[in-house]
């Protein structure tokens, strides 16, 4: 026990945090291989939708946690009571809307991605407002570097849902789809393990100054619209294969998807210690871009070991994770997986100048998000089409967030 403690101490917050994103996107790898082996593809393929949908609500999640964690840092004392009071408003409050919204309308998302219930969809709206609360909590580490307990609750998450979903697939004899909906929905219930909220704060009557609204508001949106953008990029192809093609190639190409974004779910690791650190940077009046070029090293050198293996190993690599079921995917691994590497990457720049309050690359990425769309309802012929056409739209995105790094540099530079 001593000899764990002293590792523990020998190794900074930070590491600790990249170890534990490292368990957790392991853990959730886990839960989506177990559940593609034991449902099938065309089983599979509600799953996958329903981890899709898990994935748009964890990016709209973003916009609370990423503003939270921002002005953790430049707000102290009363303003920060009130700032915390204001983001727990917006949370629940916004929450509510999409959890209602995603209730109302399940009987035509059922018909749209063609489920075999809107039992699904229903069951995860009640847990909408849930996650916005959670993810406020998670800025407040995040902002806070509290890197600890800000593992600890991604690690109650997806260990409860592994659990939780399994233990359900195993006793309750119902829709598959129903019970991962309810284990997604439990899980989130851990996942505000820990915390430290309090009621009291919530009622202390103070309030932000005009102008410090005004910031708040200003990123909150700028930051919505940069997620959104996310949500577009990162899940559009999943929801329009589901949409376009049968069950059984919507469950191959979810296989697909989960694995190429392997790169792209352990560079996110990345961006959570990017933002506080660019944050603290730009208010000690420090320079902020060599903590970028860092970060992007790291992402790249990942980004290309995941392709080489997926071009030399990708029939090993589909047979070990998913088995022989999903194997006619193999051609198309390293493909998709640089698709996503380019994605990686260009999102690290994104979030640099998005803590910077700069929002033209928030417009890059909505231009090319949307063109990925189009592009994808148009030439949507076979899966192997849908991957081309990311590749040019991530290439393209990838381009312009250079182009327009090296451009803000000789600017400033000039200035």
């Amino acid at each position: 026990m001593t000899a764990i403690k002293l590792v523990f101490n020998k190794v900074s917050p930070e590491k600790l945090f990249m170890g534990s994103v490292l368990v957790v996107n392991g853990g959730n790898y886990l839960y989506n291989l177990i559940l593609g082996r034991l449902l099938g593809p065309a089983a599979y393929s509600d799953a996958a939708l329903l981890i899709t949908l898990l994935l748009v609500l964890s990016f709209l999640g973003m916009t609370f946690q990423l503003a939270t964690a921002k002005f953790a840092i430049l707000f102290t004392g009363d303003n920060w009571v009130a700032f915390k009071q204001l983001l727990y408003t917006y949370a629940l409050g916004f929450g509510t809307l999409i959890g209602v919204l995603l209730f109302a309308f399940a009987g035509h998302l059922q018909t749209l991605f063609h489920t075999e219930s809107d039992l699904l969809f229903k069951t995860f709206a009640v847990s909408v407002p849930l996650y916005f609360f959670m993810s406020v909590n998670r800025g407040r580490y995040q902002g806070k570097q509290d890197y600890q307990k800000l593992s600890i609750t991604y690690q109650t998450e997806m260990w409860s849902r592994l659990i939780l979903t399994l233990a359900l697939l195993w006793i309750v004899p119902t829709t598959p789809a129903f019970l991962v909906s309810l284990g997604i929905v439990l899980s989130f219930v851990f996942g505000l393990i820990p915390t430290n909220f309090s009621i009291k704060n919530l009622k202390k009557k103070v309030s932000l100054s005009k102008e410090n609204k005004r910031k708040v508001i200003s990123f909150i949106v700028l930051t919505a619209c940069y997620e959104l953008t996310q949500i577009i990029i990162n899940n559009s192809d999943v929801l329009l294969v589901k949409h376009y093609f049968d069950t059984v190639n919507a469950g191959l190409y979810a296989s697909l998807a989960m694995i190429g974004r392997v790169v792209y779910f352990v560079a996110w690791m990345f961006v959570m210690l990017l933002l506080p650190a660019v944050v603290q940077k730009q208010k000690d009046g420090e320079a902020t871009a060599p903590i970028l070029i860092k970060y992007v090293s790291y992402v790249a050198v990942l980004a290309i070991s995941i392709i080489f293996c997926c071009a030399v190993f990708p029939t090993l690599i589909i047979q070990l994770m998913f088995g022989d079921a999903y194997i006619s995917m193999a051609p198309l691994l390293w493909q998709y997986a640089l698709a996503t590497s380019l994605f990686a990457i260009s999102n690290i720049f994104a979030y640099y100048f998005l803590s910077l309050d700069q929002y033209v690359p928030v417009i890059l990425s909505g231009v090319l998000g949307i063109s990925q769309i189009i592009m994808i309802i148009f030439f949507h012929s076979s899966l192997y089409m849908v991957v081309q056409v990311q590749i040019i739209a991530m290439v393209a995105l990838l381009v312009a967030q250079l182009l327009y790094f090296t451009t803000n540099n000789i600017l400033n530079k000039t200035i």
